[in-house]
């Protein structure tokens, strides 16, 4: 169990083999352009509608800090924003970056951001702890809800989870990313980032109105209208409406969301600013919680659909952001940025914690009340500029995080912890609270956070852009205090500042191949020991996960892959049974492989998958019984297959699967508590065509085809169980 399948040596040797499999697969680009070509000759005697694409797309390269373009098909961009880097095309950075297009979100029916990052080999999603928030894995390492950047700014993010009608890109860093994005508010994404880029108003004027449904009883219609005014179509806005609710595919769950978003912005010639307005709003009751296991005996999994919450579970949460953003072109080559954001968020919730040990379960009440206030600032600089025969892109930037959590809770823990079952769960009457602190009508400040951080770089070229260097260094500074429940008097108090440098080279083999390598960090906060140990009270410095990466990628204009070798080590904090001191000893090692391409390599055939590996485990640590064991929730493989057939008998017409596969996961650091390994198998089709002159997508999507019953995850040390078999239609209509 405590093999070693790789060493660091003998895993980049599998980089030349992956060169060469990436190198065969450029085969298929001769094949996609002959086709193409005798494409074009049967078309030429017809009116073309390649023509208006070309020109859209030809006016949107001219446009300064616009999207990427897409690889054929539309769903995968070839570049995204990178942080302080901002945007920047995937074969020019040292990084592992995929970022997930609006038309994904729509061929698909994406609900959430988890619905988007499903087709994502190396990333896994799990419910947050306690409730019904989606939070992310990368890597083998959790990113909180909380911690998803929204246009570059942390904290902004609405809580729990993100509906997808106002994104136009999910990009997602896999890796250490202290230096790109600054540590996280949450203390959260050591293996990487998930940032959204919201909608803002296209060349093509949009007015696009959705029907959908699902099979359980869900109703929703989203509208996105876009346009563009002025002389130069300088001035642009963009309105997103989108309301969904219903029965869930889970027994006696329903959801109801609602989302309102307003993107003004304005482009010259050297000025562009932006002004995001975003109202959201989520209502689950009866939402299915998570399991705790206390004893040695795993629980099997209830059927599917089947749902052990109890009727007076909810949870509502009500978030509005505002930015503002602009850039300004001071010199050629050089331009400044801003920007500020606010969020306020309004939680209210009622949760049942179900404890699972030796057959048998037991249950308790837990309410909540929460406020939050967030801002989030930043300025910077770009440029360029040669120094010989040497190019240099330089980068200096400042930001702020700060955020302001008042809250109240009350629980039913001790006598009113009552019996219940995950396969006949009787509904037990609302508990009386046994234990409580603070006011539900006005929440006291709980929390406070304030995260400031310096980021400067330099990327060097050599020989005309073909080797890139890039060196710099952001210095971070964390304050947190901590205030009791319902006396706001500061009982806690962290302040503590770290540096976490960046190296990382690419060299272009050829225009569309390259290598990268890279040295970077993740920073969070360090622990603070808590009360009853012998050094209650002191504070942790911040822990710094140190990776080292290398890896491949290829640009074939209509498809692309990619494959990246790391090693991250993340320290870890814990009380020593011997001593009672809460000290920081032991480290948790992620070694892992990732291979993924995306695209159309053949002509009519688009892919979206790969595999992912990581040799995770415990080292260093003062317990001999975890010493070299697998980390809680850390698979060792995942797998992706997401296939896309344009069928050539009916025109218009696109046929859609995709298979899931995760391996089994431990669910206690001794190791001696495992979920089985689980595929999904989803499936799905679209019919585009024209209604009165109007294109017309009609849509269909199942996810868990096979209504499955299965654990999906064990991260934090508690079971989530998969989503049931789940069928959404669609009508989309553009006027």
């Amino acid at each position: 169990m405590n093999r070693t399948p790789f060493s660091p040596a003998q895993a980049f040797r599998l980089a030349p083999l992956a060169a060469a499999a990436l190198a065969l697969a450029s085969l298929s680009v001769q094949a996609y352009a002959a086709a193409a070509s005798d494409a074009s000759a049967t078309d030429s005697a017809q009116p073309s509608s390649v023509l208006p694409a070309v020109s859209v797309k030809a006016a949107r390269d001219t446009l300064p800090g616009d999207l990427a373009p897409a690889y054929a098909g539309g769903q995968v961009a070839s570049g995204a924003s990178i942080g302080v880097l901002g945007k920047q095309k995937m074969l020019d950075v040292p990084f592992s970056v995929t970022s997930y297009t609006s038309k994904l979100i729509q061929d698909q029916q994406a609900q959430t951001i988890a619905d988007v990052v499903a087709n994502d080999p190396a990333v896994r999603t799990a419910l947050g702890y306690g409730n019904f928030s989606q939070t992310f894995i990368i890597r083998g390492f959790q990113v909180y809800s909380d911690d998803v950047g929204l246009d570059g700014f942390y904290g902004l993010t609405p809580r729990q989870m993100v509906d997808t009608g106002a994104i136009e890109r999910v990009d997602i860093f896999k890796g250490a990313s202290a230096f790109v994005n600054g540590a996280s508010p949450g203390g959260s994404g050591v293996g990487g980032t998930i940032n959204v880029q919201t909608k803002v108003a296209d060349d093509k004027p949009v007015t696009r109105v959705t029907v959908e449904g699902s099979a359980s009883g869900e109703l929703g219609t989203h509208v996105d209208v876009g346009r563009r005014f002025g002389d130069n179509d300088q001035f642009g806005i963009r309105v997103n409406q989108t309301v969904v609710g219903g029965s869930t595919a889970v027994q006696n769950q329903d959801n109801h969301s609602q989302q309102t978003a307003v993107s003004l912005d304005y482009r010259g010639d050297k000025l562009r600013l932006y002004a995001d307005f975003l109202y959201q709003k989520n209502n689950i009751t009866g939402g299915r919680p998570g399991v705790f296991v206390t004893g040695d005996e795993m629980p099997s999994t209830p059927s599917a659909s089947y749902n052990y919450a109890q009727p007076w579970t909810y949870s509502k949460q009500e978030d509005t952001v505002g930015m503002l953003r602009g850039e300004y072109d001071f010199a050629p080559n050089w331009t400044a940025y801003a920007g500020i954001g606010s969020r306020h968020t309004t939680e209210l919730g009622e949760y049942s914690t179900i404890d699972y040990d030796a057959g048998s379960a037991s249950a308790y009440r837990m309410g909540d009340a929460l406020k939050e206030n967030a801002i989030s600032a930043q300025v910077g600089v770009r440029g360029k500029f040669d120094l010989g025969p040497v190019s240099n892109q330089v980068n200096a930037g400042w930001q702020i995080n700060r955020i302001a959590e008042y809250a109240a809770y009350d629980w039913s823990y001790g006598a009113g912890t009552f019996a219940t079952s995950l396969n006949n769960t009787p509904s037990v009457a609302y508990p009386a609270a046994t234990y409580g602190a603070g006011s539900y009508a006005n929440p006291g400040l709980t929390t406070s956070i304030l995260m400031r951080s310096f980021v400067v770089s330099d990327t060097l070229g050599f020989f005309q852009n073909r080797l890139l260097f890039t060196i710099g260094a952001r210095h971070q500074d964390i304050l947190e205090n901590g205030y009791g429940y319902g006396t706001e008097v500061q009982n806690a108090a962290y302040n503590e500042s770290a540096t976490t440098p960046i190296f990382g080279v690419v060299y272009k083999l050829q225009p569309n191949l390259s290598i990268y390598a890279n040295r970077a960090e993740s920073l969070v906060e360090g622990g603070v020991a808590p009360s009853g140990t012998a050094n209650v009270g002191q504070v942790m410095s911040p822990f710094r996960a140190k990776q080292y990466e290398a890896g491949i990628k290829y640009d074939a204009n209509h498809y692309g892959a990619a494959l990246a070798i790391y090693q991250i080590k993340q320290q870890v904090a814990y009380t020593n049974a011997t001593t009672n001191i809460y000290e920081t000893d032991g480290v948790q090692q992620h070694r892992g492989v990732e291979f993924s391409m995306y695209g159309e390599p053949v002509r009519g055939l688009r892919l979206i998958g790969g595999v992912s590996y990581i040799n995770a485990k415990l080292v260093d640590t003062d317990d001999a019984s975890e010493e070299g064991n697998r980390p809680i929730g850390v698979p060792a493989w995942t797998f992706n297959a997401n296939l896309e057939y344009d069928v050539p008998q009916v025109n218009g017409l696109t046929l859609m699967g995709r298979a899931i596969w995760t391996s089994s996961q431990y669910l206690d650091t001794a190791n001696t508590q495992k979920i089985p390994s689980w595929t999904r198998f989803d499936v799905g089709a679209r019919y585009k065509t024209q209604i009165l002159k109007h294109d017309t997508s009609f849509n269909v999507m199942v996810t868990n085809l096979t209504n499955r019953s299965y654990w999906s995850s064990a991260l934090g040390g508690y079971l989530t169980q998969a989503e049931p078999r789940t069928a959404w239609f669609s009508v989309t209509t553009d006027f």
